[in-house]
């Protein structure tokens, strides 16, 4: 299911305020619908210039309802200044869809990356009411980017909304691949990725099993505090273009993992390459390990 969106808009890798202020008027402008998907563990998953604004319908597959994501932004968008989006959910008619349900402690989690994978934000847009969530974030490159809206209409299933825009300027040259290391060392805090050193078939189940150590002396860090109610999130996403919904993968982390273990079972549903981003709280503080894994 690859329909994506012909138009482009702005957006880039974001650092998001915690509260959002007004959001100011711009146009809007309509860019061709792309299909969502959802399922209850993983989701695989037109333009003037006055103002950026791009919808996406996505599909509740129980209940064939329909929804769609349409993200407006002010007309001026530029790298590392802070950007106030709105994004309205409404039905195929047009009519907001005002209840949602709380999953993961939020009611809508929006990943944003930029298309080369090279950046990536987890952020919660604050919901206003009558479909309405606004998010405040500070994109740091121009580029094109898309934006994972994971969100969970109320008595329904989660559903993943893609929206996508461009932020103006030249574009980072790419930065060759970190080629499938399996260690990360994000300050004094070292994260090995098991279970992906051995090949991974698409479509077949794989547990992926992220060890956090003390980088000093390589023992099992046994502090860990949840995260959105979980021990960690993992995000995946494939290396496509453009990038899809069904690119998209959220995966739960398993209840009771031993200490110093966050684990995961998922699956990749194509071959190709793939990004990973895990993250996990220590001290009130969120860190982001990502990794790439190839799949056959």
């Amino acid at each position: 299911m690859k329909r994506f969106l012909t138009g482009m808009i702005v957006l880039t890798s974001l650092l998001i305020a915690p509260s959002c202020s007004s959001i100011p008027k711009s146009a809007e402008k309509k860019v061709s619908d792309s299909d969502a998907h959802n399922t209850e563990h993983q989701h695989n998953m037109s333009s003037d210039h006055q103002g950026h604004s791009m919808e996406h319908k996505g599909h509740e597959a129980n209940t064939k309802i329909t929804t769609q994501a349409k993200l407006t932004a002010p007309k001026n968008l530029a790298p590392n200044q802070p950007v106030n989006l709105v994004i309205n959910v409404q039905d195929t008619a047009g009519k907001s869809i005002d209840k949602f349900d709380n999953f993961q402690e939020k009611l809508m989690h929006l990943i944003v990356v930029r298309d080369d994978l090279a950046t990536y934000a987890h952020i919660h847009p604050i919901y206003k009411g009558n479909g309405r969530f606004e998010v405040s974030a500070n994109f740091s490159s121009p580029g094109n980017y898309s934006l994972f809206s994971d969100y969970k209409p109320s008595g329904q299933k989660e559903v993943v909304s893609l929206m996508q825009v461009n932020i103006p300027g030249s574009v980072p040259l790419p930065k060759n691949l970190e080629k499938f290391e399996k260690t990360k060392v994000l300050s004094n805090i070292k994260v090995n990725l098991n279970g992906a050193n051995k090949n991974i078939q698409a479509s077949k189940e794989v547990t992926l099993n992220f060890d956090i150590e003390d980088a000093a002396n390589n023992q099992a860090i046994k502090d860990l505090q949840p995260y959105l109610g979980e021990r960690g999130h993992l995000v995946i996403l494939k290396s496509s273009s453009p990038l899809a919904v069904s690119d998209y993968i959220h995966a739960h982390a398993l209840k009771n993992s031993p200490d110093g273990q966050i684990e995961f079972i998922t699956s990749f549903p194509q071959p190709g390459t793939y990004k990973l981003w895990m993250q996990f709280q220590r001290n009130g503080k969120v860190d982001t390990a990502d990794f790439w894994v190839n799949v056959i």
